[in-house]
């Protein structure tokens, strides 16, 4: 007799084959042998004795087609009587046939995602306690000058300064045309230099001679001298 059950989440079937005792005997080896362990003795599943049936269980691949035969004592053979077909063999002999069907696996279902916990409400914040009100005498201050900002010049008049280079002498502490014509060249060119490339191109060699043609007022002098230089140089 066969006995099958399919798995419903894999491809398999759990197969059981049992005879009885008064099919074979009492007492006898019983295993049954076929293609799935090379029609070996030795590799045959071996049946279980139990009251008057002899009973294994094998797993087997669905989808396909099995031939085997039960194997008495390493020499009898016997056919299962309920075998799904039988196929003849060059010994004069017949093999039973078992056929699995195929099985189709249902796609599990898409897990459900957990609904996101509510956010707890939160609690009022407490009031803070009214300040008590300290009545604070102001303290008399004496009244001073102000003291005027720091003039400053338009640099931009001087041949060879933008805007800015303007800003960036500006910041440096140089504001007005006396403050250029007292600095040295070389200390303008470092302003420059830190600014970026961009403005190291700059030449102020003649920065500080016409900053103080500037302070003093001497304008012609100073249009003069520019008409000769080209970009402050």
């Amino acid at each position: 007799m066969i006995k099958k059950q399919y798995s419903k989440t894999k491809a398999v079937a759990k197969v059981t084959f049992s005879l009885t005792t008064e099919q074979v005997g009492e007492g006898a080896d019983v295993r049954v042998v076929g293609d799935f362990n090379d029609w070996s003795w030795d590799k045959g599943l071996s049946m279980s004795a139990k009251k008057n049936t002899y009973a294994a269980t094998l797993e087997l691949t669905a989808g396909a087609a099995y031939q085997f035969r039960y194997l008495v004592n390493g020499h009898h053979w016997f056919n299962d009587e309920a075998a799904d077909d039988y196929l003849p063999t060059p010994f004069f002999s017949h093999n039973c046939l078992l056929v699995l069907e195929e099985v189709t696996i249902a796609a599990k279902p898409a897990a459900k995602k957990a609904a996101p916990k509510k956010a707890a409400p939160q609690k009022a914040a407490a009031k803070p306690a009214a300040a008590k009100k300290v009545e604070v005498k102001a303290a008399k201050t004496k009244k001073t000058a102000a003291k005027k900002a720091a003039a400053s010049d338009d640099l931009k008049k001087i041949e060879g300064i933008g805007p800015k280079i303007a800003d960036l002498l500006s910041l440096d502490g140089i504001k007005t045309y006396a403050d250029l014509a007292k600095a040295k060249p070389a200390d303008i060119k470092k302003v420059l230099a830190a600014a970026g490339s961009r403005y190291k191109m700059h030449d102020p060699t003649t920065w500080p001679q016409q900053a103080k043609l500037a302070a003093a007022g001497e304008w012609d002098k100073l249009a003069t001298l520019q008409d000769k230089l080209k970009g402050g140089k």
